[in-house]
């Protein structure tokens, strides 16, 4: 099974609401583009990250940083602010291109959610006017070709 399936499919199994965003999700809207890491962003609250931090670590996945689900949803604003974090990372130490980021500076609740059926699984990825907006307010260049790309579709 692909690596986004087998994310999904673990974040499903924990009844995670979660959404695909970044490149993954840009390609799966139909834009030709090409990554590696696996970005989400999840109804932010304790429970929910408590839950997604064991479905990664059941995935072989680990937290790049010293830090925990507990950390991160206490001290968001720190790492937002003062650090300058906008997702938390996990990686397979024995796959470095397995990597899934949590996007901390984003909250999934009043977002709306397409789902994707594969062959692997079902997938969940943030609606393409959602993943627009939440791009546009990133301005990164990749970005803001992602957001033309999106708009030609």
């Amino acid at each position: 099974m692909p690596f986004l399936n087998r994310v999904c499919s673990a974040l499903a199994a924990k009844d995670i609401p979660y959404a695909i965003v970044g490149g993954h999700a840009v390609a799966l809207h139909g834009a030709v583009r090409g990554t590696v890491d696996i970005d989400i962003v999840l109804s932010w609250n304790l429970d929910t990250l408590l839950s997604t931090e064991q479905a990664l670590n059941q995935l072989g996945l680990f937290s790049r940083l010293p830090v925990n689900a507990t950390d991160i949803y206490q001290f968001r604003d720190e790492y937002i602010n003062n650090r300058n974090l906008i997702g938390w990372n996990f990686y397979n130490p024995d796959n470095p291109v397995e990597q899934v980021d949590i996007i901390i500076t984003y909250d999934l609740k009043t977002r709306k959610i397409d789902r994707i059926e594969t062959t692997a699984g079902p997938i969940k990825l943030l609606n393409k006017q959602d993943l627009i907006a939440m791009k546009k307010k990133s301005g990164r260049p990749q970005d803001i070709a992602d957001i033309d790309a999106l708009k030609k579709l």
